[in-house]
Parts: structure tokens; C-alpha cells; sequence
């Protein structure tokens, strides 16, 4: 009996392990770095025209379903549900895409106004040390 047990355990946690999902985040995106944002948005841009071809694609095909239904016989109207899945599938994967592709952007830009910041600020920083060493030397 205990044996038994057991077995279903292993075998429960083995498919639940299998099924378990990784952390979008940790996984790397056809080898881009996560701080690398102008390449995400290349990327989300692709992805987005991707979508974009095959949602043109699919809403062909449901216009010939739609123009000729009785071509398809019983099985239309499912194929026809099927397409019309799909173009909502796409329409999400597009919109997903281009706001992804929008955030990544204002991020790249943000990135960079960081590090003018960054570059400005020591700069700055440098002047004011020299500022202070030299005023240190006109009090003597």
C-alpha cells in the first residue's frame, strides 16, 4: 500500500515539475541583456510584425470562410470559430508587442538621459573638488 503511495507522489510531483513555467525575467531573449533596451525594442518591433502578417493572413482566410461558406460544409463553421480565435490571439500578441516595444523605449531613453546625468554630475563633482582645492589655496 505505502509503496503504492509513494509512486503516485513521484509521479504527481514529476508532471508538476515538468509543467512548472521559468521566470520570464531570468530567461534571456534570443541572448539579449535585460539592460540592453534598445535591442528589446528591436525585438518587440519583430515580434510585432510577425503578429502583424500572420493577423492579415488569418483575416483572409475568414473572409473566404465568411464569402463562401457552403465551400466548407459542416466543418466551416469551425474552422471559421478557429480563424476568428486566431485573429484575437494576434490582435492581443500586437498589442502586447507594440506596448512592450513603447515601454522599452522610454526606458532606452531614460537610460541615456541617466548616464549624460551621470557623466554631467561628475563632471560637476570634479569642478567643484577643484573648485575647493583652489579656494583652499587663495586662503593661504
Amino acid at each position: 500500500m505505502k509503496p503504492l503511495k509513494l509512486l503516485k507522489l513521484f509521479f504527481v510531483l514529476s508532471v508538476l515539475t515538468s509543467c512548472a513555467h521559468m521566470n520570464p525575467s531570468a530567461i534571456a531573449l534570443d541572448g539579449i541583456a535585460n539592460d540592453d533596451h534598445a535591442a528589446l525594442v528591436q525585438h518587440y518591433e519583430n515580434l510585432a510584425r510577425e503578429a502583424k502578417i500572420k493577423l492579415q493572413e488569418n483575416k483572409k482566410v475568414l473572409e473566404a470562410y465568411e464569402a463562401r461558406p457552403y465551400y466548407y460544409g459542416r466543418q466551416g463553421l469551425d474552422l471559421q470559430s478557429h480563424t476568428s480565435a486566431n485573429i484575437r490571439a494576434y490582435e492581443n500578441l500586437l498589442r502586447e508587442n507594440l506596448r512592450y516595444a513603447d515601454l522599452h523605449k522610454k526606458m532606452a531613453i531614460e537610460q541615456t538621459n541617466n548616464q549624460v546625468n551621470k557623466a554631467e554630475a561628475k563632471l560637476n563633482h570634479d569642478l567643484i573638488i577643484d573648485n575647493e582645492e583652489y579656494s583652499g589655496y587663495k586662503g593661504l
